[in-house]
């Protein structure tokens, strides 16, 4: 395989066992960034950074650290909210507080409500309507059993 010599192979091992030498990866694995947790006061920085740079998102990737999904994710919801810094707020898992909430929120919250209480309704009589049922055969099989026993 074109080594010079099996001492060459040898110390390759050796570094390789305490860390010193990396394993062969491709530059295209080597290139990719991974992302990492971030303020809110940061990502709005590198919004107005990356805008001032003609939205290169190359070069906020170079700078700040982060990954290029992460910097185009962000200017896409900074752009789709109309330029609003609280999108870049991290909100997952959150919900919006009652007293923000619009005419629509409201009607969507007590659809959802409404719903789910239909559906329990509708369990609760298919459950009685199969213990019945149960009931009813069991009292058959009783009846049949006591008339074949005289």
């Amino acid at each position: 395989h074109g080594l010079k010599s099996k001492r060459q192979l040898s110390n390759w091992i050796i570094q390789y066992n305490e860390s010193k030498l990396k394993a062969y990866t491709s530059r295209k694995r080597d290139s990719i960034m991974l992302g990492r947790k971030t303020t809110f006061e940061e990502r709005l920085s590198i919004i107005e950074e990356l805008i001032k740079h003609d939205i290169n998102y190359n070069w906020a990737v170079g700078k700040y650290h982060v990954s290029y999904q992460q910097v185009y994710g962000w200017y896409q919801k900074y752009r789709k909210s109309g330029n609003d810094p609280q999108s870049l707020r991290y909100r997952r898992g959150k919900a919006k507080p009652k007293e923000a909430w619009t005419e629509v929120d409201r009607l969507k919250a007590e659809n959802r409500l409404l719903k789910t209480q239909l559906l329990r309704k509708e369990m609760e009589d298919t459950y009685s309507k199969k213990v019945m049922e149960i009931r009813n055969r069991e009292a058959n099989d009783s009846s049949n059993n006591k008339l074949s026993k005289n």
